[in-house]
């Protein structure tokens, strides 16, 4: 069973198609990363599966339900962490978790559990209007799972965020994906998307452009396969991949010149540069 099956969706904003004929099927337990820069159409996608926004054309099933008809049934397997991340900003840490223990119906114990989860145990008294941009977007993570979802909503989740954040972020998200959680993000960081996703798909103009494994994807267009090394004395040098650079790089080592030596796959960037003529904002 596919967590998400979506099929020829297509939605316009008047005469703004915003997206066309979007096809995925997304399996339980997977990340998959929606990319794209600003105004691609992740979100209205994302509000789509999310069942606050009915499409024009098309379908769009969450575990074979229905978008356009879900129910409170249905979002009890939800978590959701959307662009405004809601932070009740005069209730602490604990108090704005305890509250959805309380609409959820279950054990105030989870509070403490998924605050050590995601590195604010120690910060539990803290109040909203007091926490970083990442102590927030950790504790909106928190609120995601506290009622073990069995599907993760996530718009550009560490967005502005600082290294370290982003990296206990990718952590969690990593665990949960292990636990069998499906995770649905949208991003425009290519690098996030590379390290954390099973599938992307590449978003332009409310199109799917390009869909697979972030590798797999690189690879079909590294169409010049080079190989770039550098010496000691800071001279770039850039040979094709072929039997005949093998000797003049075995001789660079033998006289100890080389320094560095890379080659020159492609990254989701300059796939989706090559594809658009557009770099990622």
């Amino acid at each position: 069973m596919y967590s998400l099956d979506i099929q020829n969706v297509s939605h316009a904003f008047g005469d703004n198609l915003v997206l066309k004929n979007i096809e995925l099927e997304i399996q339980q337990g997977e990340i998959f990363g929606l990319l794209g820069p600003t105004g691609a159409g992740k979100t209205t996608l994302l509000k789509i599966l999310t069942g606050q926004l009915r499409q024009q054309h098309g379908s769009a099933y969450v575990f074979e339900k229905d978008t356009k008809s879900l129910d409170l049934e249905d979002y009890e397997k939800f978590g959701m962490v959307l662009e405004n991340v809601g932070i009740y900003e005069r209730l602490s840490c604990y108090d704005n978790l305890l509250l959805f223990t309380k609409i959820y119906g279950i054990d105030k114990k989870n509070v403490d559990y998924v605050l050590k989860r995601v590195g604010l145990l120690e910060a539990k008294k803290t109040i909203g209007m007091n926490l970083s941009k990442g102590m927030r977007q950790r504790l909106a993570l928190a609120r995601a799972i506290i009622h073990h979802p069995k599907i993760l909503f996530l718009d550009e989740p560490t967005s502005g965020l600082d290294p370290a954040t982003v990296q206990e972020i990718h952590r969690l998200l990593c665990d949960l994906k292990d636990e069998g959680i499906t995770i649905f993000m949208t991003t425009h960081n290519m690098v996030e998307a590379t390290k954390l996703c099973h599938h992307v798909g590449l978003l332009h103009l409310g199109e799917i452009v390009e869909y697979g494994e972030p590798k797999e994807v690189c690879q079909r267009y590294d169409h010049q396969k080079n190989i770039h090394i550098q010496l000691n004395d800071m001279t770039n040098i850039t040979l094709s991949n072929s039997a005949e650079s093998a000797d003049t790089i075995s001789e660079y080592i033998r006289s100890g010149k080389l320094q560095a030596i890379h080659s020159s796959e492609p990254t989701l960037e300059t796939v989706f540069i090559e594809l658009t003529g557009r770099r990622f904002e």
